[in-house]
């Protein structure tokens, strides 16, 4: 024998309704079969809103009844032939006479107690069933309809009653001998004191009908029909990844159900748990997936290869209550006085947690019950409160609850640091933990803003680690950004591959446009950003991406925007790692330096700009890591500056020098403003950069910059530059004349030594390491303790769009 519960989803409509026959035909062919159903999908909703608006003397419940009489007439029409109709539509029309004549009681009286409602809301479950079970004997199948009202017999606490489970298992056996029908339709939710008054199970209740039905009769398996097949690894309207469970144990899937998996009703695993009864989950319109089956037999081997846990779920509209006080510390009977105080209310707490000295305790429950709890625990506390022995019950509101389940976390260490970590590096703070003695459990409370962005961490680290999703917002999309989006577009599938990294371009941005996609931004949507995208600013780029508040967040800066950097400091705080192709944090005050440093380490953030010194040379991780072993920089020499060195290598005295700086700027190598290079100001903050992160607090004003260019050069746009250039032709001839006739060559040098900086043009000899540099490389030559005779040289390509993106790639690929 088996029981079928079908949902409301299940039976919303006569083409649902006649899915769930071909079920029912099929399953009774092979056994006797029990049919439990709930009332047609909304009615029971709407039942409670026509009864509330009576109660506020509002007459829009006649229309509402009117409606609902409608749907179930309609029903009727569709499911019975017209023969057959006459009596049906009668029947219909008598309850809900009924059921006016009920809300019309509670519009005189204007009351409408918990006693009134479970009579008019046992009215959805009892009219659906019979019109499922007329259906299934016009199809003439051996079918009956009994009122599980009858059977089913309760205490009298209304809207939510305890069953009596000796007298109804006695009351349901006693039917089954009596009777030797091949299906028993019965409507789920519905019951009855000892007095006759209807009663119901609670909301959700017709699984735990289903479930007491197969508890009382020993039957073979419970199936529960609804619209999804099964249960999930997490909800998936949270989660697009979610994986369906195809075998879990009881105790795992009561976590589950407790903590917000909506697709089963807890209480309903109780009674057949304990008859070991095997449950099954399956899909109504898809009934020949297996679905989820929870049972005893399920039993998870003891293996390091297995999974840890088995699903993620949560609950939302949530609230911490603290009571704390020095006067509970070493007092029993505390605790009892709280939680009898919020049982007395019918408050249900559903997540305690103490602090170890006793000084306090921390409960959670539902946001509706907050002020109901604070009253109830200020009068159960008042002369405590009086005496100042505890403080006033403190709230906090808008807070979910996530928890983690599994039976294999049991006994396995690093869960909870693999599950806190990945959090805390995400950004989201736990206002309270608790975990069961039984290690199957790990719920954390959180704000209930951080709920997608948690369950999609938390099922990526436990239920995805093949590949991980990282979400990256780039802003600047000139030479270097377009660059590097074309080489994350071309090299994503080999990062999907080979590092199990799948990098999605969640936001872009220029100083006029910006564009936003949770799901990727794509090649085409690249190309048409610039006219499709709304009007952009720093500070909208950032909100943005603070409110999206998608998990493992990189922000992208590749402009020399002054603005930009400004943002840098509020995103690290929200936990988004910041790869920076941009110089200003870095070069600006050494405090603001050192703070945004600090930020991204409280924050457990990347802060990285390996591009803001020699474009892709692996300059600033080379000090970094001499630094890490114990090391120290004692001395820096460096060409730092592609374009000065292109510039150099290139001026002959014979070509015109402001001809030479346009070939530069033309072919990528210059800021968009050359004179940030020639002036030496990009140099000057490069070596400040380099002195700090070898660990020297230095100020970009303490750098001596000996300038090679006119002061007449500096002044107007750029484009009074080029012409002071050619102005200033003598100059530079002079220059390279001055240094040719000592057999030297002209390089722009950045010098660290003594805890001073300085940049300038030099001299420089054949047997100087600077001297063999070509193009638009660059050179930085370290002397530490351990390289202090022969020292440790970093030379390549210093400039151009290309190797500056791949070293904002790198430093993106290093941030993951």
């Amino acid at each position: 024998m088996k029981v079928l519960k079908f949902g409301g989803t299940s039976v919303a409509n006569a083409q649902n309704i006649l899915l769930a026959e071909n079920i029912i035909k099929k399953e009774s062919q092979k056994n006797r079969i029990i049919v439990v159903v709930s009332a047609l999908q909304g009615v029971t909703d709407s039942l409670i809103q026509a009864a509330e608006s009576a109660s506020d003397k509002n007459e829009s419940y006649l229309q509402i009844i009117k409606n609902l009489e409608q749907k179930h007439l309609n029903l009727v029409k569709e499911l019975i032939p017209i023969l057959g109709q006459s009596s049906w539509l009668s029947f219909i029309k008598k309850h809900f006479n009924d059921i006016e004549d009920i809300c019309s009681g509670i519009f005189v009286l204007g009351e409408f107690t918990p006693k009134i409602k479970d009579r008019i809301t046992s009215y959805g479950e009892f009219l659906s069933s019979n019109i499922i079970n007329a259906r299934l004997q016009f199809e003439s199948l051996d079918s009956v309809w009994i009122n599980s009202a009858d059977y089913i017999k309760t205490d009298s606490n209304f809207t939510n009653a305890k069953v009596d489970a000796e007298t109804t298992e006695e009351n349901l056996k006693k039917y089954l001998i009596e009777n030797k029908n091949q299906i028993v339709v019965a409507p789920g939710f519905i019951a009855q004191d000892e007095k006759g008054n209807a009663t119901t199970l609670g909301r959700g209740g017709s699984d735990f009908t289903a479930s007491i039905i197969a508890s009382a009769l020993n039957v073979d398996e419970l199936q529960i029909w609804t619209d999804v097949s099964g249960m999930m690894t997490a909800d998936p309207r949270i989660v697009h990844n979610a994986k369906p469970i195809s075998e879990i144990s009881y105790h795992e899937a009561m976590e589950l159900s407790h903590f917000g998996a909506k697709v089963l009703y807890p209480p309903t695993i109780q009674p057949v748990m304990i008859k070991n009864i095997n449950l099954r989950i399956k899909n109504t319109f898809d009934p020949e997936v297996s679905g989820t089956l929870i049972s005893h037999n399920f039993e998870k081997k003891d293996s390091e290869n297995q999974q840890i846990a088995i699903g993620i779920s949560n609950m939302n509209n949530m609230a911490l209550l603290t009571l704390e006080g020095s006067g509970m510390i070493g007092i029993p009977g505390v605790s009892a006085k709280l939680f009898q105080s919020l049982s007395l209310e019918k408050i249900n707490i559903v997540l305690i947690t103490q602090s170890s000295s006793e000084h306090s305790i921390t409960i959670a429950i539902n946001e509706k019950d907050i002020f109901n709890a604070k009253n109830a625990i200020d009068s159960a506390f008042e002369d405590d409160l009086k005496l100042k022995k505890v403080e006033p019950v403190k709230i906090e509101s808008n807070l979910a609850i996530v928890a983690l389940v599994g039976e294999n976390m049991k006994s396995r260490s690093g869960v909870s640091a693999k599950m806190f970590g990945c959090l805390g590096n995400n950004g989201i703070n736990i206002r309270a933990i608790a975990q069961g003695s039984s290690e199957k459990n790990i719920s954390i409370v959180i704000s209930e803003k951080d709920i997608k962005k948690a369950v999609n961490i938390l099922h990526e680290e436990f239920f995805e680690s093949e590949i991980k999703q990282v979400h990256l917002y780039i802003c600047g999309t000139g030479n270097v950004g377009n660059k590097l989006i074309q080489q994350i577009y071309d090299q994503n599938e080999y990062l999907k591959e080979n590092l199990l990294i799948n990098l999605r371009i969640a936001g872009l941005s220029n100083s006029r446009k910006m564009l936003f996609s949770e799901k990727g931004i794509s090649e085409n949507q690249f190309i048409d950003f610039k006219q499709n995208g709304e009007e952009a600013s720093a500070e909208k780029f950032a909100q943005e991406i603070i409110s999206r508040n998608l998990r493992n967040s990189i922000f992208v800066d590749v402009t020399a925007s002054s603005e930009i950097p400004n943002m840098y400091e509020k995103l690290l705080k929200k936990s988004v790692n910041i790869v920076a192709c941009n110089k200003i944090a870095a070069s600006s005050d050494f405090e603001k330096y050192k703070t945004l440093k600090s930020t991204a380490r409280n924050h457990s953030c990347k802060f990285f700009f390996e591009t803001n010194v020699g474009a892709g040379l692996p300059i600033i991780g080379t000090i970094n890591d001499l630094i890490r072993s114990g090391d120290k920089i004692t001395s820096i020499q460096a060409v730092l500056s592609g374009t000065l060195n292109f510039v150099f290598n290139n001026y002959d005295g014979g070509k015109i020098f402001s001809e030479v700086v346009a070939q530069a700027q033309k072919e990528g190598y210059t800021e968009p403003d050359p004179r940030l290079d020639l002036a030496g100001t990009d140099v000057a903050r490069k070596i400040l950069i380099l002195a700090r992160e070898a660990g020297y607090q230095l100020e970009f004003e303490e750098i001596e910059n000996e300038s090679f260019l006119p002061e007449e050069c500096m002044q107007g746009n750029v484009e009074n530059f080029y012409k002071m250039l050619t102005k200033y032709e003598d100059h530079f001839k002079n220059l390279f004349t001055e240094a040719k006739n000592q057999d030297k060559i002209l390089k722009y040098v950045a010098e660290f030594k003594d805890g001073k900086a300085k940049v300038g043009l030099q001299h420089i000899a054949q047997n100087s390491d600077l001297y063999h540099l070509y193009g638009k490389d660059n050179i930085v030559i370290l002397k530490t303790l351990r390289y202090s005779e022969q020292p440790l040289v970093v030379k390549g390509a210093g400039a151009g769009a290309e190797v500056t993106a791949s070293g904002i790639f790198s430093d993106i690929v290093r941030s993951v």
